[in-house]
This record gives C-alpha cells, sequence and structure tokens, in this order.
C-alpha cells in the first residue's frame, strides 16, 4: 500500500506539470472561426482543468493509501504536512478555477503545487508510528483544516503575485521591482533546495558530529549537506568532510538551519543564471503572460481567496490547536515558537481584511499583503519548524 500511495503521487506530479503546460499554452491563444464561420472558443484551458482536476484525484488516492499503509491521517512529519498542503493548494484552484476560469491562475498556482511537492520529496518518507504527542484524533482535526486553510491562502497569494508581474513597470528600478525580485529569488531558492539536495542525495553524502544538546547531553548528529554551521560544541568524526565556519547555539537545529543556508546559496547561483540568460529581472520574464489579464479580476480573486481561508485557517492553526494543546499539555497557550507565529500569522491576515474593507487597500497595495502573508506561512512552516526547537520539532 505504501508502495501504491508512492505512485500514485508521482502520476499526480505529472499531471499538475501537464496542467501547468497546458494552461501556459493557453494563454496566447484566441477564439477562431471555422470554415462555416462559427466562432470556436479555445479549449486549452478546459484541458488543463481536467489536468488539474485528474491530479487531484490521484493526489487523494495517494493520501487514502498512505493513511491505510500508516494507520493514521499522513500529517505527522514535513514530508507528510508539505505534500498535502501542495494537495490542498491544488484542490482551492479546482473549487475556485470555475468560478473565475482564470488560465493565468493556473499557470501560476500549478507550479507552486508541484514545488511544494518537490520540497516534501527530500524529506524522510517512510512511515513510522506516531510519537505519543501525535496520537489523537486531534491531530487529523488540527492539522488537516490548518493545511486547507493554508492551501486557499496560498490561492491568493498566487493571484497577488500574478498582479504586482502585470502592473509593475519593470523598467524602473525602484522599492516595488526590487520587492518583487526578493519573492522570485525565494521561489528559485526553493528550486535551489531541491536540486542541492538532491544532487548530495545521489552522491551519498554524509558527515557525522558530536554535539551537545539543548539539555546538556551529549549526542549525534548526520548531515547531509557540507556543514557551514555546525552542531553547539560539536566535532566532525567523517573523516575528509567539510568543517564547520561557525558552530549553532544549543536552541538552533543546526543541520535544518544548514540546510536552509545550502538553499539559499543555491538559489543565489540559480537566481544569477537566469538573469544572465534572460537578461531581465525573473518577474519581467512572466509579464509578457499575462498583459491580457484584467488587474480588477485577479485582484477580486486574490481577496475572495484570503477571505475564505481565513476562517478556516483560524479553526485549524488557532482554535482546535488550543483546544489540542489543553487535551495534551493541560494548557491553551504556551508561547512555543510554532503557537507564536501562527498568532502573527492570523493577525496578519485579520489586518488585511481589516484594511481591505475599511480602509479601501485594494489593487497593488492587497496584492502585497497577500504575497507577505503567504511568505509567512512558509517562514513559519520551514524555518520556524525545522530550524527553531521547540514542542512541534518531532514535525522536523
Amino acid at each position: 500500500m505504501a508502495a501504491l500511495s508512492s505512485n500514485l503521487l508521482l502520476v499526480a506530479f505529472f499531471l499538475y506539470l501537464a496542467a501547468t503546460i497546458v494552461f501556459a499554452v493557453s494563454l496566447p491563444g484566441k477564439n477562431f472561426r471555422n470554415k462555416q464561420g462559427e466562432i470556436k472558443k479555445n479549449s486549452w484551458g478546459l484541458y488543463g482543468y481536467i489536468a488539474a482536476i485528474l491530479g487531484v484525484v490521484f493526489s487523494l488516492g495517494y493520501f487514502v493509501a498512505r493513511w491505510i499503509a500508516g494507520g493514521h491521517a499522513p500529517v505527522s512529519n514535513m514530508f507528510e504536512y508539505m505534500t498535502f498542503l501542495g494537495i490542498a493548494i491544488a484542490i482551492a484552484f479546482v473549487i475556485i478555477y470555475p468560478i473565475y476560469k482564470s488560465n493565468v491562475l493556473g499557470l501560476f498556482t500549478m507550479p507552486v503545487v508541484m514545488l511544494i511537492i518537490a520540497y516534501a520529496s527530500v524529506f524522510p518518507s517512510e512511515i513510522s508510528p506516531l510519537v505519543p504527542a501525535l496520537q489523537s484524533n486531534w491531530l487529523k482535526i488540527h492539522v488537516i483544516t490548518t493545511a486547507l486553510g493554508q492551501g486557499i491562502l496560498a490561492i491568493g497569494f498566487a493571484a497577488g503575485l500574478i498582479y504586482l508581474i502585470r502592473t509593475l513597470d519593470f523598467t524602473k528600478r525602484n522599492k516595488k521591482t526590487i520587492s518583487l525580485e526578493i519573492v522570485m529569488y525565494g521561489l528559485v531558492s526553493t528550486v535551489g533546495f531541491i536540486l542541492i539536495t538532491n544532487i548530495f542525495g545521489w552522491l551519498g553524502y554524509e558527515a557525522e558530529f558530536n554535539y551537545i544538546n539543548e539539555n546538556g547531553a551529549e549526542a549525534q548528529i548526520v548531515y547531509e549537506l557540507p556543514a557551514v554551521i555546525g552542531p553547539h560544541e560539536g566535532t566532525l568524526l567523517t573523516e575528509d568532510k567539510m568543517s564547520p565556519i561557525v558552530n549553532a547555539p544549543a536552541i538552533i537545529r543546526s543541520d535544518d538551519l544548514n540546510t536552509v543556508l545550502w538553499s539559499f546559496f543555491s538559489g543565489a547561483i540559480l537566481y544569477v543564471l537566469i538573469r544572465l540568460i534572460a537578461r531581465k529581472r525573473v518577474g519581467a520574464i512572466f509579464q509578457p503572460m499575462v498583459r491580457s489579464i484584467s488587474p480588477q479580476a485577479i485582484d477580486e480573486i486574490s481577496y475572495r481567496a484570503i477571505a475564505i481561508g481565513f476562517p478556516i485557517f483560524t479553526l485549524g492553526g488557532l482554535i482546535f490547536a488550543m483546544i489540542w494543546a489543553q487535551i495534551a499539555w493541560s494548557r491553551f497557550w504556551g508561547w512555543d515558537p510554532k503557537e507564536v507565529w501562527a498568532l502573527i500569522t492570523f493577525l496578519f491576515y485579520a489586518a488585511y481584511l481589516h484594511l481591505r474593507l475599511s480602509k479601501g487597500w485594494h489593487g497593488e497595495k492587497s496584492a502585497w499583503l497577500g504575497v507577505i502573508g503567504f511568505a509567512i506561512i512558509m517562514f513559519n512552516l520551514v524555518f520556524v519548524n525545522l530550524v527553531i526547537a521547540g514542542l512541534h520539532s518531532y514535525a522536523g
């Protein structure tokens, strides 16, 4: 059953790739007249949507098969959660597309789905028994609801990104274009992370350290990338491997921080290569694809997605989380890093809705908030979850 789930996810990944290609083909396509003079509509968008639906079907097949194989909801570690987040984004797109029929939204959303699933693949994918802290029905209630909310919020991010690419003048160098390039660099860094991790994985790279953990006990850790940041009071045990430049404090999960740094390094190299080849900013590369898009329509999509995703995220990420925390740890709130950033995410999107509805922050301002909000989600999911030691560290 585990092998079946992996195969279903692989098929889903290629269906999302097919959807991306078809949506890209659909953008320059126009309606045309046949020999009888009848107007025929460009159907490529429909084909892309069908491919996306099939991708969701196979993704859900993966989810069910892995649930059966493991005996618990497959959302208990980074591989499972990131994979389900990608699926949640695809589900949100499949629901929203028939309302607006925006092919460009598919072109930007499907690659995000693939990036997240590919990112998940670099983490250990073996099915393991649940640790005691996760042996609760609240696991599936809290985590699945949170992921679904984040998946819908991701549509707001994609639409906001499209709006900015459509409206910004990339011939000018200013705060807006530089800020958008930072966002594009972040996406490129995700690709770099996937590439560098797989390259060293194929090479079988491993470096073992002795170190002192946050409890003051001696422990061992294995790095799968050359150590730029070493563990707290670490000693390299493996010969002919790179020694760290600096050691991390005990509260930092040094191997994961090291991986994050490598993703930035590889992303920088990849970003420079793209700039050299294209001879333009990364955002400007995509601008011709979205010229025909109505900024007002894509702004409306972003707002509607966030308006729907925010209460769902609040329900899963805060309310259900606090109920589970009370059951598991006898307190609703404990200022764990993950809890703090979930609260920051909630407050940010609450501010977004307030500014949009009460202060008239539409268009560009709204788009920037949609992009920043999802960046906060990813920071919480990747950096806080992996690097900072806390009660949610088991998710790594």
